[in-house]
């Protein structure tokens, strides 16, 4: 069974539209509140700056956590009832969210903020819903990628004004982060419609709103349940990036807070300029199925670059086939969307987020415990760039479990349900 969108959505401009400035404008607001949250943090926890440093931390990994045993369940409930009013929500508690932190009087106030948003925070997973609702199958990888280049470029602009706002008190972007959500809340709720027939929804099911339950209707899929797998390790390796690239700069390279922000800026702006001009065309030369390992293939290298890198100049030119790694994702998300039925798109969708917060969960901590311990003067060998080296492996176990899945024979794979 595949998804066939309705004549009206596979030509709504205005629909898409929104969905890409929602992921961007999502981005600008995480990213914004990234060069104030540590002073933020020492201020509630009169810490250090080490100690806030493990806070930021515990939050992230809070987020995640929560994230991964709620994101089922919403993606369930936009089967059910649709993408719009889950989407809706989702912004909307976003924007609770960054005004809490602005008002923040304590840190237990943050954590409780910061469970919230885990737990409504659906918009990627949905807008993904929403593009395989709104589009054809010849044209849901090219806005599958747009949607992570709008993601890219947003987190580009995010961080040079959460910085030029952090000017005025550690609190002010958190306020504008604020505004931009609800903004965008009451720019979708006045314009943009349902992109889930009626005839399409099925059901809610507490039995399926759980990771659990998710892979387990999703294991009549054969393919995608692999695929599943596969997504996990490269979550994993894409992971290690923001978990040790700052401190791997310093450490190795001796870098400055400006030239860690402009390595930032430019990963993003290569990334977005393969999800945003390199998706389409790849696909349209390889197919999907051969995108999906060339793409992640590009990826381990950028890694293995990273790893031993031994000039700053070769970390930078290691960012580029690093950044073709945004065509295997892209590719391996579209495939997998075609292997399920219509109704079952929030499903999958919810499972690929789970997976993703399973994975930053992991990730964090094994990272940065790996760069501690290779970096300590008792370390049995000084390697700085170990963290690296354990993402190319995960990413080397991605693209064989891709290639033992996606290769398969198509008649084993049958849509459910």
């Amino acid at each position: 069974m595949v998804t066939t969108p309705s004549k009206h959505f596979a030509a709504s401009g205005t629909a898409k539209l929104f969905i890409l400035v929602t992921i961007s404008l999502d981005a600008v607001g995480l990213g914004i509140i990234v060069p104030v949250l540590p002073e933020l943090l020492m201020e509630l926890t009169s810490e250090g700056v080490g100690q806030a440093a493990r806070y930021g931390g515990w939050l992230l990994m809070l987020y995640a956590g929560v994230q991964f045993l709620v994101a089922p369940v919403l993606g369930n409930l936009s089967d059910r009832f649709g993408r719009r009013p889950v989407l809706l929500a989702s912004l909307f508690a976003f924007g609770l969210d960054y005004l809490a932190m602005a008002l923040a009087p304590s840190i237990a106030w943050l954590f409780a903020a910061r469970a919230i948003a885990g737990a409504c925070g659906a918009t990627f997973s949905t807008c993904n819903a929403y593009i395989a609702d709104a589009t054809t199958e010849d044209e849901r990888a090219k806005y599958l990628g747009y949607l992570s280049a709008a993601w890219g470029v947003g987190f580009i602009l995010g961080p040079a004004l959460g910085g030029i706002l952090g000017e005025l008190g550690p609190r002010v972007p958190f306020y504008v982060a604020s505004g931009v959500c609800f903004a965008n809340f009451l720019y979708g709720y006045l314009v943009v419609p349902e992109s889930l027939p009626v005839q399409n929804r099925r059901a809610f099911s507490l039995a399926r709103a759980n990771t659990l339950g998710a892979l387990f209707q999703l294991r009549q899929v054969s393919t995608v349940l692999g695929l599943l797998g596969a997504y996990f390790f490269y979550q994993i390796a894409h992971d290690s990036n923001p978990s040790v690239w700052t401190f791997f700069t310093i450490e190795r390279f001796g870098w400055s807070e400006l030239q860690v922000g402009l390595s930032v800026a430019f990963t993003g702006l290569m990334i977005a300029v393969a999800n945003g001009a390199l998706v389409s065309p790849v696909m349209k030369l390889l197919g999907e199925k051969r995108a999906i390992p060339v793409g992640f293939g590009f990826q381990a290298l950028g890694f293995l670059g990273f790893a031993t890198a031994s000039e700053g100049w070769q970390l930078i030119l290691a960012i580029v086939p690093f950044s073709l790694g945004a065509i295997g994702s892209v590719a391996l998300r579209s495939y997998m969307t075609k292997q399920v039925a219509a109704n079952q798109q929030g499903e999958l969708q919810g499972a690929i987020a789970s997976v993703m917060g399973l994975g930053a969960i992991i990730a964090p901590p094994v990272m940065t415990q790996l760069f501690s311990f290779y970096t300590a003067p008792e370390a049995p060998m000084y390697f700085p760039g170990v963290s690296f080296a354990l993402a190319a492996g995960c990413t080397i176990i991605c693209v064989i479990i891709c290639l033992a899945n996606v290769f398969r024979s198509a008649n084993t794979n049958r849509p459910v349900k």
